[in-house]
């Protein structure tokens, strides 16, 4: 019986211990205290508008995001219990448990990042959150230190240039979106949801905002995402994300947990 209370005690401790640093690190996961780091659109809605003069974005186009001028009072996103409150409760269940249980595996992946390409083992990039808001997403790093920023892998002129040789099995494996679990534990992320545009994909914030997708938290893995992943156009994927937006519920985030 002794060995069941140490066992818990130190449950105890690391419990409150990740529950203390997730208080601390959420305000500066949403960039709470640096205003200039934050959404402008934040909570609005939005469309793109193409313009020749403005540089190319992560989408590939050509233009910039304007405030969508709707006629008629918004429409008001009604969360349902589920969503509100049971989403939620697995989200930190699954999350807490995974980071507990996953905790050696995640030191020797970090190590092995380490040493590959000496640096930063993670890799925080600003992401878009539900309405809009930013936040920093957390992966393992699997590119070069020399990697242009803010740059989807596609748009590199040589993407196997820049990434290292762990890299490769780790994006192989989806490995390097396991540091998620801890945007997960915060609240930035869950595990279902549209996967989180990087914050200048303006075309494809737009068009998700067509199907309200970006209502909902982002998620580890999407309806999206079990349907195509990054082979789908962005069009037939903001759709995707609409059509989860619609149609959440614990039987489809199994769904797609299972595929």
């Amino acid at each position: 019986m002794q060995i069941w209370k140490y066992i818990l005690s130190i449950f105890g401790i690391i419990t409150a211990a990740l529950g203390v640093i997730a208080i601390i690190d959420k305000p500066k996961s949403i960039y709470k205290n640096k205003p200039e780091e934050q959404n402008p659109f934040e909570g609005k809605k939005v469309r793109f508008v193409k313009d020749d003069a403005d540089p190319v974005n992560a989408d590939g186009a050509r233009g910039h995001l304007e405030e969508a001028r709707c006629s008629g009072a918004p429409a008001v996103y009604k969360q349902t219990l589920y969503e509100r409150v049971i989403k939620r409760c697995l989200d930190l269940i699954l999350s807490f448990f995974g980071l507990l249980v996953l905790s050696p595996f995640l030191l020797i992946l970090c190590i092995a990042v380490y040493l590959d390409d000496p640096g930063p083992v993670l890799f925080t990039q600003k992401r878009v959150g539900k309405n809009k808001r930013y936040f920093a997403l957390h992966k393992f790093r699997s590119m070069k230190m020399s990697t242009p920023h803010d740059v989807p892998t596609h748009m590199l002129e040589n993407p196997d240039a820049y990434i290292t040789r762990v890299g490769k099995f780790l994006r192989k494996m989806s490995l390097d979106e396991l540091p998620q679990l801890w945007d997960i534990f915060i609240g930035n992320m869950s595990i279902v949801g549209p996967r989180p545009a990087l914050w200048n994909q303006d075309v494809l914030t737009a068009l998700r905002d067509e199907y309200d997708a970006n209502d909902v938290i982002p998620g580890l893995t999407g309806w999206a995402q079990v349907n195509g992943r990054d082979e789908l156009e962005l069009r037939v994927k903001a759709g995707f994300d609409g059509e989860y937006r619609r149609n959440i519920s614990f039987r489809l985030d199994f769904a797609c947990v299972l595929m």
